[in-house]
């Protein structure tokens, strides 16, 4: 899913609030998530955390015997609060990218899903060309041919995008240039501007939106081909801080057993209707 506006270049002063290095047992650990990004995670009713990642995050913890306690928090704030301690690990349909990767560390990706644009069903920006195809794009890649032709398709509209994802760094670096981008603390609340017209598109986790097209009762819809590829990283994983690699190997061999037995596949098919297990 998502990247960071965690002022990457000041890395070196983010590493004075990581917390110490010391040695331990790792029997328990705090996992945050925000809770509002179904079906990855989502808030019930009662409070409670649900959807695909803390349905995976339960059987992540018993594998590795570990006792978990799930706790909600801001999107935009929490690697730097990874590294200060507040918590153990991020599981909030994270990319693992080379600039996070400064900062925190991950385990291997339990996730690799695609983005796409979406629009009004009846939007003259619907159905634009690619839609219903998929391509697949390299971190930096320029002279794409499909993505040139959204250029052109969108030029002057508003792209509304959740501040500090893979995402929004993908609709500045491609379409600033073009098109007025509005930044939202949600993807919820984008898709509810999205729906009211007050923006023309939205970008996102292709997976996401098919969630947020039946809350939005099938008036929103994709438009322009699926973007997959290294362009969003290895994938979505566990971000723990870079002191504590004890954690980090003991989730990495919980996913690695869950993919490897299908768990991965089958809560994929339930939350998602699709398999999102990296290949």
């Amino acid at each position: 899913m998502r990247f960071t506006a965690l002022l990457l270049s000041s890395a070196v002063a983010l590493s004075a609030f990581v917390a110490p290095a010391s040695a331990k047992d790792w029997k328990t650990a705090t996992i945050t998530l925000e809770g509002a990004y179904a079906p990855w995670n989502l808030t019930n009713a009662d409070g409670t955390l649900g959807g695909f990642e803390p349905e995976l995050a339960k059987i992540l913890c018993e594998r590795a015997k570990i006792e978990c306690t799930l706790v909600a928090s801001d999107w935009d704030g929490m690697i730097p609060a990874l590294n200060a301690g507040k918590f153990d690990v991020i599981m909030d349909a994270l990319s693992i990218t080379e600039e996070r990767k400064q900062i925190i560390d991950f385990t291997v990706p339990y996730a690799a899903t695609p983005a796409a644009f979406a629009t009004a069903k009846d939007s003259p920006l619907a159905n634009a060309a690619g839609t219903g195809a998929t391509i697949k794009m390299t971190p930096g890649q320029t002279g794409v041919k499909e993505i040139d032709a959204l250029k052109e398709a969108f030029k002057g509209k508003t792209i509304g995008i959740q501040a500090a994802t893979v995402y929004a760094k993908f609709v500045y670096d491609n379409f600033g240039d073009i098109a007025q981008i509005r930044e939202y603390k949600t993807g919820a609340d984008r898709d509810l501007d999205l729906q009211s017209g007050r923006i023309d598109l939205g970008f996102d986790d292709a997976v996401y939106f098919n969630s947020a097209f039946e809350a939005a009762k099938d008036t929103l819809a994709f438009t322009g081909p699926e973007i997959a590829g290294s362009i969003w990283g290895e994938g979505e994983g566990l971000g723990i801080r870079k002191a504590d690699t004890e954690l980090r190997d003991k989730f990495s061999e919980a996913i690695k057993s869950a993919l490897a037995d299908g768990t991965v596949k089958t809560l994929s098919m339930k939350w998602f209707k699709v398999d999102v297990s990296p290949q």
